[in-house]
């Protein structure tokens, strides 16, 4: 179901209140990196959606926002530049949202190459492992279904294992190839939470810990991570990604007010016809934990006007 149309839903609350939709999407990749629409299709599905404020965060680049920020200055859209980091916590691959108001600038520019090597590494690994399992010229395969130069991942392998009849669908790659403790699943070299943060950080960004619930964590261990997280200055946690569990969503908030960190929204779209759509998510409970647009470095983006690209007018970026 559409959100409200914009011009209902131009301004951003201060607080969160209970049984409320929101016109905000912060975490959602496009063809960039795994995801299936191009910026600029992705940000006509967020307008067509009610969309008010979407920020565009494909897995470690940030290549696809320029053409997505003159989308969404088409569009009326207020579009914040950022990007999803893979970095390690404890042996777990955990996930990091940079919100970068100001752009591309500062230690990302390094770090971001440094996670297209690793990339780039990490797909030469699993395809030889799928070439040992019955997909010939794995690589190859894998790029086709990429139809780009971008660093291949895990659901671009998965494609490739569906269209040479190797599996019947994606889940399927997953299960058998792809997924967690399977031969496909190579754990590349990310970096350790706490240096990616200070990318983040160190560049005017704002740092936020990506779908928490979903790495099977207990609670406590979730706690230890947000304090990690918060000693290399990350200060947002998603409160909702995509379709949760209301308790534990509740729960989220309780450990969220405990430490005082923002909370960010996001659907995690990739696809269309996926469980997941733009601005698609769980309620997000009543909580006295802040929306991360309170957040002095995103506090502008509440009556940001149409165009706004972050902080800087499009044509002042960098």
């Amino acid at each position: 179901m559409p959100l409200l149309p914009n011009a209902l839903a131009s301004k951003l609350p201060a607080v969160f209140d209970a049984d409320q939709r929101y016109s905000v999407d912060l975490h959602m990749h496009s063809t960039a990196s795994d995801g299936a629409l191009s910026p600029t299709d992705l940000v006509t599905l967020c307008a067509e959606r009610g969309l008010t404020h979407m920020a565009l965060t494909d897995h470690d680049t940030m290549e696809g926002v320029e053409e997505a920020s003159r989308a969404a200055q088409q569009a009326g859209l207020c579009l914040v530049p950022g990007c999803e980091l893979s970095t390690r916590w404890q042996g777990i691959n955990i996930h990091v949202v940079a919100l970068m108001p100001g752009g591309l600038q500062g230690p990302m520019i390094e770090g971001l190459e440094q996670q297209r090597e690793a990339r780039i590494k990490r797909a030469e690994v699993i395809a030889e492992r799928l070439e040992k399992m019955g997909l010939p010229n794995a690589l190859e395969k894998a790029r086709a279904q990429a139809g780009s130069d971008r660093p291949l991942g895990r659901p671009d392998f998965a494609r490739a294992l569906v269209a040479e009849g190797v599996v019947a669908d994606w889940a399927g790659a997953f299960k058998r190839y792809l997924g967690s403790g399977k031969k496909g699943d190579v754990k590349a070299h990310w970096p350790e939470i706490s240096e990616a943060v200070g990318w983040v950080v160190d560049s005017g960004g704002v740092a936020v810990l990506a779908h928490p619930l979903r790495y099977g964590l207990t609670r406590r261990k979730r706690g230890l991570l947000m304090d990690t997280f918060m000693e290399a200055g990350g200060q947002g946690v998603e409160l909702v990604s995509g379709q949760q569990n209301p308790d534990a969503t509740r729960d989220l908030a309780r450990q969220l007010v405990e430490r005082e960190l923002y909370a960010s929204l996001g659907s995690d779209f990739h696809f269309p016809g996926s469980h997941a759509a733009p601005g698609s998510m769980s309620p997000v409970p009543r909580t006295a934990a802040p929306p991360i647009w309170q957040h002095p470095r995103l506090a502008h983006l509440r009556d940001a006007p149409s165009g706004m690209l972050g902080a800087k007018p499009l044509n002042q970026l960098s």
